[in-house]
């Protein structure tokens, strides 16, 4: 009976030893199936990142505007031109608003203008009110070297566009860009009716640029 015993103490050690080993192999199995699903997450949320061959990522399947947040980092001077190389903007109409709309930040206006002449004419309009959509934080903010040729590459598309107007002829009053500055209020005034704070301000500085007074270059308050 005694030699039972020691017999089944040893036989529950032994299991107990391979239940742990089991455990352990088990979990070990599972941090390493971890460790390289969160290493490809990670090399997909970093693609300028270790890439050395010039063929552009193809953005298949994936939306423009989550396209456009990941790359919006690039859209510099210095980088835009990598970015062109390593990753591309989905092929649709909204991949190419935002990719031209990249190069408008990064100060391209000649690249951002080629991409949206690539389009059929009917679709130039739809990628140029991206664009706008884009550059209009800039306008907002009062960087008005950046944005006056962001809303004239607008205009150019779309002449109606009486915001990307009224944004450009602000900005051009703003940096003594008199003629372009009167040329684009006077015609955002004759669109936009409304009794607002946009159509005051465009009131008031079409009539400093009018008047042979000097001109007052304090910019109106905006418009809440």
């Amino acid at each position: 009976m005694e030699g039972e015993r020691v017999t089944d103490k040893s036989a529950s050690r032994q299991h107990d030893v391979m239940t742990r080993s089991h455990y352990l192999v088990g979990w070990g199995f599972v941090a390493v199936c971890l460790a390289l699903l969160l290493g490809v997450k990670g090399d997909a949320g970093r693609p300028l990142a270790g890439r050395t061959d010039d063929e552009p990522t193809a953005a298949s399947g994936e939306p423009a505007e989550v396209w456009f947040r990941r790359v919006r980092p690039y859209c510099n001077a210095v980088e835009v031109r990598v970015l062109q190389r390593q990753t591309a903007p989905p092929a649709t109409t909204a991949g190419a608003g935002y990719h031209a709309a990249c190069f408008a930040l990064a100060g391209q206006i000649d690249a951002a203008r080629k991409i949206i002449d690539q389009l059929s004419p009917n679709e130039r309009y739809r990628a140029v009110g991206i664009v706008f959509d884009v550059g209009h934080p800039v306008a907002d903010a009062g960087d008005d070297r950046s944005a006056a040729p962001i809303m004239e590459l607008v205009i150019d598309y779309w002449p109606n566009h009486y915001m990307a107007l009224y944004h450009a002829g602000m900005a051009e009053y703003m940096l003594g860009q008199r003629d372009l500055a009167r040329r684009n209020l006077t015609e955002f005034l004759r669109l936009y009716h409304e009794n607002d704070g946009w159509r005051a301000n465009g009131v008031t500085v079409l009539a400093r640029l009018n008047s042979d007074a000097p001109t007052d270059l304090r910019r109106p308050r905006e418009p809440q």
